[in-house]
């Protein structure tokens, strides 16, 4: 009997969603899932004994340490029965007071149990909880009714993008080398992106004048270009904007009436804060009295909590219609709630222990090595990639990664032509084919025409760093020698 034909095929579905990609997740990163399956087999044969995920930000993946903390607060309230206090006696001799204190804190927040529902918008509680954080961050008040919890940012720039776009004519400016999320949503809403060029040379800075002049030839050419997208500190680019860039980003904003998004999730993930210390749009916004309109970013999976697959962070609306926010308000009501164990990771990083609660030094030190570490493995890996054959890259003065460029020979060039290929991304599979490392070509951030680029992260076990650093290397020269024109 001959099979039916499927009611739904691939020349069927949504033509935005054949149009997406999205790098991280893309080619290398499924190639590098099929390595680990071979090496689980009897008798693997592969030129390295482990896969190294160096393509996306997760930090726990790498084995990097969850905060005890927090892991034990998020313990206690998953099972409340341990909060019974006929356990009370029992459970004071494995968990801190401090952490008992905040674990009935929050159910008391939260309500029943964290298998339940919240608010649409995020338990009011944790709201408050991160209103109170960026005053303190900020200098100026939050109102917990313009906050969001959110599944991770991802899911908050995603609707926030979505609010925005009104047909296939709305345009959105984002940073080129940029994180995908953006190309990928806007090209699976209908959405026109609008790019602007970081400058590589000067440590991949931000030139107003240089959006003055893209915003006016966009609109001249039709597209209403309505919000701005900033990543601060950068992604893929590792760079930090100063206080007076901020500011002036801000005016441009206000002068050409745009939205300015800020996504801020590496906020904490400085490495050179004597220099270049971060500093939020919304404090800017507030300082200068700004009407502009933004959404501001920010997440648990990044800086030295790295709890990604909890899914947990925010964004803040500043100086929005109020009718806006109405609808806002409608689109997040449709997922019902962001997930409440993401919530709880939430307030445990804007309200970590305090100087003279019971787990305030072991937060810190753990805090501390942390940063300490990821600050030397930057250094380190930058080191590395500098030191190769027409390879530059740039300081990371934020985030967690690194945006080398490499410089190929024309035979690999003509060789990734051949196989139908990016030139950097045909480096970047030779190389996970050769070491076991898996990164992603800058051509899935997009990138000035003509240069070729990887991303990294430093994530790595630094016991490991070393020998991650000479593989890389080692790969390189062979590869180079190779294709040698």
């Amino acid at each position: 009997m001959v099979a039916a034909p499927k009611v739904l095929t691939v020349d069927k579905i949504n033509p935005n969603l054949r149009e997406m990609e999205y790098a991280v997740r893309g080619r290398l990163a499924i190639r590098a899932e099929e390595l680990r399956d071979e090496l689980q087999k009897p008798g693997a044969n592969l030129p390295f004994k482990q896969v190294v995920n160096c393509n996306i930000g997760n930090p726990q993946q790498l084995e990097q340490k969850p905060i005890t903390f927090f892991r034990q607060v998020a313990s206690l309230t998953e099972n409340p029965e341990l909060l019974d206090p006929k356990n009370q006696e029992l459970v004071a001799q494995l968990y801190p007071e401090d952490a008992i204190a905040r674990a009935r804190t929050l159910m008391k927040m939260v309500g029943q149990s964290t298998g339940a529902y919240s608010h649409s918008m995020g338990v009011t509680g944790i709201r408050q909880t991160v209103a109170r954080f960026l005053e303190e961050r900020d200098g100026h008040s939050a109102n917990p009714n313009h906050i969001y919890l959110t599944q991770g940012a991802s899911s908050g720039v995603q609707s926030i993008l979505s609010l925005l776009t009104e047909n296939s004519n709305t345009g959105i400016l984002i940073p080129i080398p940029q994180y995908p999320l953006y190309s990928a949503t806007l090209t699976l809403l209908g959405a026109t992106p609008v790019p602007y060029y970081l400058d590589e040379e000067t440590g991949w800075s931000l030139d107003v004048q240089e959006l003055e002049r893209i915003v006016a030839a966009a609109r001249k050419a039709g597209t209403d270009v309505r919000a701005l997208v900033i990543i601060n500190p950068g992604n893929p680019t590792g760079q930090c904007l100063s206080e007076a860039n901020i500011r002036e980003i801000i005016q441009f904003c206000e002068s050409a009436r745009l939205v300015l998004l800020a996504d801020e999730v590496y906020q904490t993930n400085v490495y050179e804060p004597e220099q270049r210390p971060f500093v939020s749009f919304k404090k800017v916004l507030r300082d200068i009295d700004s009407p502009v309109e933004l959404v501001s970013f920010h997440s648990i999976s990044k800086g030295m909590i790295g709890e990604c697959g909890r899914r947990g962070g925010f964004f803040e609306c500043c100086n929005f219609d109020e009718g806006v926010l109405g609808q806002l308000y409608k689109a997040a009501s449709v997922s019902l709630c962001p997930n409440v164990s993401g919530q709880i990771m939430v307030e445990l990083m804007c309200n970590p222990p305090r100087e003279g609660d019971a787990s305030y030094t072991r937060y810190i030190d753990e805090l501390q090595g942390l940063y300490a570490s990821l600050r030397r493995r930057s250094k380190k890996l930058e080191a590395a990639f500098n030191a190769m054959e027409d390879v530059t890259c740039q300081p990371a003065q934020g985030s967690m990664y690194l945006f080398p460029r490499i410089r190929l020979p024309s035979k690999a060039i003509e060789a990734a032509k051949d196989a139908g290929l990016a030139p950097d991304a045909f480096y970047a599979e030779k190389m996970l084919e050769a070491t076991g490392v898996c990164v992603v070509p800058g051509s899935g951030f997009s990138q000035k025409e003509g240069t070729w680029h990887f991303r990294s992260t430093f994530l790595p076990p630094e016991a490991l760093f070393d020998e991650f650093c000479a593989n890389i290397q080692k790969f390189h020269a062979e590869f180079l020698a190779f294709y040698k024109d």
